[in-house]
């Protein structure tokens, strides 16, 4: 008997373990591939493949060092003066809980570089809720809380500003351009030091293993040259820039 019930809590938890396991959703191998290679080379691709530009404005930077892949969930909040409060903007904290873990929030503000789009309490729940990260095109607020946190936030501003009873929410899941490029729900959103790119999520796999040969040459390159200590005979040799 007391075989049996030292057996038996180990056996419960391994069942609950299983059932955890079971209910987490499985790794996106885009994501996960497009989480390791340069913005740089992600962007390039994009071009060289089909012309397009996918990367954000140059004043979409992180608040602190970061590097993160996830699927794209859209929020749009349009300019209007009101006496609401936050009511009129419910949807857009409505879309954080409903976020799955791993996603990548995206907000636009309609001519908002003045307005703080985010700050600690939603970078808060964001975090807690396992998103892979923020993009705002907007101003933030709050950076002490949000940098304790070390949740990952793209920004184009500072600011000390509120969108309450200044906006109304607009729209969640739905197409944004968000700092020049388009956003669709569920396309994969990539962030370095570099800046944001957005690969539309039916191009994925070619912009992937595109980016990858690009990484690959120019990661190639530097030891080449070192040792020639000629960027000239580096690009006949590589073709990569």
């Amino acid at each position: 008997m007391k075989l049996r019930l030292l057996l038996l809590p180990a056996a419960v938890l391994a069942l609950c373990a299983a059932g955890w396991l079971a209910a987490q959703p499985a790794a996106d191998p885009l994501v996960e591939g497009l989480r390791l290679v340069e913005v740089a080379s992600v962007a390039d691709a994009a071009e060289q493949l089909y012309g397009q530009r996918i990367y954000m404005s140059h004043d979409m930077r992180p608040i602190s060092t970061a590097k993160f892949a996830g699927p794209a969930v859209t929020v749009l909040l349009k300019k209007e003066e009101h006496h609401e409060g936050s009511a009129a903007s419910q949807g857009m904290l409505d879309a954080i809980d409903a976020a799955p873990p791993g996603s990548v929030y995206v907000i636009v503000l309609e001519d908002g570089l003045d307005i703080a789009g985010i700050g600690g309490l939603m970078s808060t729940a964001m975090k807690y809720r396992g998103l892979a990260g923020a993009v705002v095109d907007a101003s933030v607020r709050d950076l002490p809380q949000i940098k304790r946190l070390q949740f990952p936030v793209f920004s184009r501003g500072i600011v000390p500003s509120t969108s309450i009873n200044h906006y109304r929410f607009a729209g969640a899941n739905i197409p944004v351009t968000c700092a020049g490029a388009r956003v669709n729900p569920n396309d994969i959103v990539v962030a370095d030091e570099d800046g944001v790119a957005v690969v539309p999520r039916a191009h994925a796999a070619e912009i992937l293993k595109k980016a990858q040969e690009l990484d690959n040459t120019e990661h190639t390159m530097v030891p080449f040259i070192e040792k020639f200590r000629s960027i000239k005979e580096a690009v006949a040799k590589f073709g990569r820039i």
